[in-house]
């Protein structure tokens, strides 16, 4: 018999799930015939899980009644409270270690609402009764952090300022709550987007990225030029931006998450025509911090005058080649990181004129600054993987599959995310977002990544889908849609994340925000 999906009492979208839908997933999954059913040593029982591992609607509805009445003080509901979450955590981890994929993470968010009594149980219950066993946790984002303001050392606020709340430990909490029920629980902090609020603050105006227009991104995102005006990025050369992340990763990092996902690992993503970066006024390079690492590239005194002129002006002109000859004359060209040397004059040849050479100069130059603002995202991710990994926390990157094009001639993708660059020790995440009414575009992006991979390496990728489950939205299919299609074209991925919670069970979200439980 076929069971429907379940999230406790709520009527969230899982719940539309029909039963033709189900079959028709069940049928996709090649894995499991059927329901699995579990036995459960010791209890006497067994405890059906459906072909993607998910609880059925009976036994969700008994754990929460159960959850219900021990908050409530019956000792014995406690007790087969807690037989059952036991049960369900045996459960799933035996129908994951054989059913593809081997890791199915959710991304979610938790707010201050979570901290009433008995909330944090429910909600982790949902979690794995939709069959995932590991969470990533929104632990720094919007410009706050999920830490306690008695215990916040960060230059961001805490998301949690309840009054009378201010030791709790909401993340803490939510490790052990997860972990309880056989969940690996991860961090997803932000990198490069500090938020708004760091935005405002009149000490940190110079840590912000900078273009050649004299917009700070905080600027920039107010005018309506990027995706998202709450979004404010920093200039990853910025030594005062570094400590402030380090500070504030330092803090996640001591309350021992299972791994950490640096996200917004890039420069705001434009909208219109500032989706396209083809000038170099379009860079953020020009804070003081990343103009002084630019010039730094330069390998003699030539070449850092003429990269001096080239971004305060945005173009060279002739007479610029001829005035650094007549400043440098001891120097027989100019040369910066990348350049290489032309051959050597010989006797009685004359050098080159200044205006055949400024067009290769110009476009050599502007190659330059895009990895010079390229080299800055990467080296700040490197950074931040770093300091994980010498705390023995493994690190991942989220990315966009996309994210790191060439657009039209000479032209790039604003975000300047390439993340083919990041660190292939870290777990990689791409955001199969795509849209195009079908798992075509999704899958697209999943190969680009995979054909990208540096030779000689192989790590870990992890695509996020975003969907719903048993419900095609947003012009994207169904969850176990996408999920087959990419089984199917890519059985060597063997984890995989959802976008996110929220989507799943959109009205228990929502009473856990408002506190309207």
């Amino acid at each position: 018999m076929v069971s429907s999906l379940f999230l406790a009492r709520l009527p969230g979208s899982l719940q539309r799930l029909t039963k033709p839908l189900l079959l028709q997933g069940l049928a996709l999954i090649t894995g499991l015939a059927g329901l699995g059913v579990l036995p459960l040593g010791g209890t006497g029982r067994a405890l059906a899980l459906n072909a993607y591992c998910q609880v059925t609607q009976a036994d969700a509805l008994a754990k929460e009644n159960l959850r219900k009445a021990a908050l409530e003080g019956d000792a014995a509901a406690q007790q087969q409270y807690q037989t059952l979450v036991r049960q369900h955590t045996e459960a799933m981890k035996q129908c994951r270690s054989r059913t593809w994929p081997q890791k199915q993470a959710v991304w979610l968010r938790l707010y201050p609402c979570d901290l009433q009594p008995g909330i944090l149980d429910a909600l982790f219950d949902r979690v794995v009764n939709l069959g995932y066993n590991e969470v990533f946790i929104e632990v720094f984002y919007g410009g706050q952090v999920l830490l306690p303001q008695a215990d916040n050392p960060t230059v961001w606020p805490s998301v949690v300022q309840t009054p009378g709340y201010e030791r709790r430990d909401l993340f803490a909490e939510a490790l052990e709550k997860g972990r309880q029920r056989g969940l690996k629980v991860d961090a997803w902090v932000f990198a490069l987007n500090f938020g708004y609020s760091y935005g405002l603050r009149a000490d940190r105006e110079q840590v912000l990225a900078l273009n050649g227009r004299g917009q700070t991104t905080y600027t920039y995102a107010k005018s309506g030029a990027s995706s998202n005006p709450d979004e404010v990025f920093v200039d990853p050369y910025n030594a005062q931006a570094q400590a402030d992340y380090s500070r504030m990763l330092g803090a996640v990092l001591r309350r021992q998450p299972d791994g950490i996902l640096f996200d917004y690992v890039r420069y705001p993503r434009g909208v219109g025509p500032n989706s396209v970066v083809d000038s170099v006024d379009d860079l953020w390079i020009y804070g003081q911090a990343s103009r002084d690492a630019f010039l730094r590239r330069a390998v003699n005194q030539q070449g850092q005058e003429l990269m001096r002129r080239y971004i305060s002006r945005g173009h060279l002109v002739d007479r610029d080649i001829q005035d650094v000859r007549d400043l440098y004359p001891s120097e027989p060209e100019p040369l910066w990181q990348s350049r290489t040397p032309s051959s050597p004059l010989q006797p009685g040849q004359a050098p080159p004129t200044p205006a055949s050479l400024r067009p290769q100069l110009q476009t050599e130059l502007w190659q330059l600054s895009v990895a010079h603002a390229v080299q800055g995202v990467v080296d700040f991710v490197n950074l931040a993987g770093e300091q994980a990994r010498r705390t023995g926390i493994q690190p991942g990157a989220v990315f966009f599959p996309e994210g790191n094009q060439t657009v039209g001639t000479g032209g790039y993708d604003s975000r300047l995310q390439y993340w083919d660059r990041f660190p292939t020790w870290m777990t990689w995440h791409p955001m199969a977002y795509a849209v195009c009414g079908n798992t075509g575009c999704i899958l697209d992006g999943v190969r680009r990544v995979q054909s990208m991979v540096p030779s000689g390496t192989s790590p870990t990728i992890t695509p996020a889908l975003a969907g719903i489950w048993g419900q095609a939205t947003y012009n994207r299919p169904a969850l176990e849609t996408q999920m087959e299609a990419l089984r199917r074209a890519t059985p060597d991925i063997t984890s995989v994340s959802h976008f996110a919670y929220s989507w799943q069970d959109p009205e228990f979200d929502r009473v856990r925000k408002f506190c309207s439980l």
